[in-house]
């Protein structure tokens, strides 16, 4: 069974630049779409960047535009967000998900195996 497991949260300055790693474990990545969710407090979890099997990808909020990208390693079994020029309003416990729809949704209810997180916070 798939799980997936976040690491390379933590503080940065505003304008600074994050790398988050997304590893699976029990399974491989397969073919299996994966993408980096975050979730602020007190607001909903929404969809930042998805990455298909093949390398396309799919940009699920217009505020990460031109400062995110993902990045997927099918032999490592790691899917990358990196992340710059980071703002305040970046702040938020970022996770990684799989599609089980294979289509890059930006519906939440569609992704499985969600890992536990990792904390990311924008402060000078």
């Amino acid at each position: 069974q798939l799980q997936l497991v976040e690491s390379g949260g933590g503080l940065v300055q505003p304008g600074g630049s994050l790398r988050l790693s997304c590893a699976a474990s029990g399974s491989t990545l397969g073919s299996y779409p994966i993408a980096w969710f975050r979730q602020a407090p007190g607001k909903e979890r929404e969809g930042v960047l998805c990455i298909l099997k093949s390398g396309g990808t799919t940009r699920l909020s217009d505020s990460v535009k031109g400062r995110f990208t993902i990045s997927r390693d099918n032999t490592e079994n790691t899917v990358y967000l990196q992340m710059n020029t980071l703002k305040p309003e970046d702040t938020a416990v970022y996770y990684c998900a799989a599609d089980r729809t294979y289509t890059c949704s930006a519906n939440v209810k569609l992704y499985i195996s969600w890992g536990q997180g990792t904390q990311v916070t924008v402060s000078s």
